[in-house]
């Protein structure tokens, strides 16, 4: 059910890429509970995946490529944006990652730098680049929310994300650093959402993803947020109900970051070693 929550607001989406994105949920809600939107992603992404698709979806948004480690891409989406709004914003989605080292199978250990300088720059130094270019041209309204995707990876260790841990870490700390400045200057604010494992095209590259959903679903009390959940929660920290949140880690895993271990793995440890005995 709509309930206009962002009826007169105007926003990017980084990083739809299909149907399971949760920038593609996002943009979606976005536009049911009232906001206009502009659609965005790197130019090979634009002809991988359905963007267009999307963009019909969503009330013919437009669609304008930016590479998001480009300084240049981000300043002319920024102004193009605002040209079709005719006039500043309110929102953006940061939904950004990849990892070359991932894509790659290459392991943890024998990390090849050059790929991860590009996961980095990428997955992180993006997203301070998404701010600086924002800040420069004044893009955003006061008062406006920015929120990028990140993962409990960034605190604890999971074997098979790979150096997506260190770029989610440092993006987590972009958002503190940059949301303290431009709460001074602009009133602008910047957040992360720690999300669930979910299902999603970026998700299920990580090696091991199915068994580790599984585990976190079973460890959660509420068991792993989809990313429909996702979508709306994003759609609450862009609303003005959410006005003097920033510099947050939100965690919106069903209660997994704070559960030591659930009676249901519990018990599954014990029917394994009963077995093994």
């Amino acid at each position: 059910m709509a309930h206009q929550l962002l009826k007169g607001k105007k926003g990017i989406i980084f990083g739809a890429l299909d149907e399971r994105s949760i920038a593609w949920k996002t943009a979606i809600r976005a536009v049911e509970e009232g906001a206009e939107i502009v659609l965005t992603n790197a130019p090979i992404a634009l002809r991988m995946g359905k963007i267009n698709e999307l963009a019909k979806l969503c009330n013919d948004a437009p669609v304008i490529p930016a590479d998001a480690t480009s300084v240049a891409d981000l300043e002319n989406l920024l102004q193009k944006s605002m040209e079709h709004f005719g006039g500043k914003m309110d929102f953006i989605l940061h939904s950004i990652g990849m990892s070359p080292n991932v894509r790659k199978a290459i392991p943890y250990t024998d990390t090849n730098y050059d790929n991860f300088l590009k996961t980095l720059d990428i997955s992180a130094l993006s997203l301070h680049k998404v701010l600086q270019s924002s800040m420069k041209l004044d893009a955003l309204k006061e008062w406006s929310s920015v929120v990028a995707l990140t993962y409990i990876a960034a605190q604890r260790t999971f074997p098979g994300y790979n150096d997506m841990a260190e770029a989610k870490a440092l993006m987590e700390s972009i958002a503190r650093s940059f949301g303290y400045h431009y709460g001074f200057a602009k009133k602008v604010r910047v957040n992360t959402i720690s999300q669930s494992p979910t299902i999603t095209t970026a998700g299920s590259g990580v090696s091991g993803f199915d068994a580790f959903f599984t585990y976190a679903d079973k460890m959660s009390p509420l068991g792993n947020a989809t990313a429909e959940q996702c979508a709306d929660y994003c759609l609450t920290l862009f609303s003005d109900y959410t006005k003097m949140v920033t510099m947050q880690n939100l965690f919106h895993d069903g209660g997994f970051s704070n559960t030591g271990v659930s009676q249901s793995i519990i018990e599954e440890m014990e029917k394994a070693a009963q077995a093994n005995g």
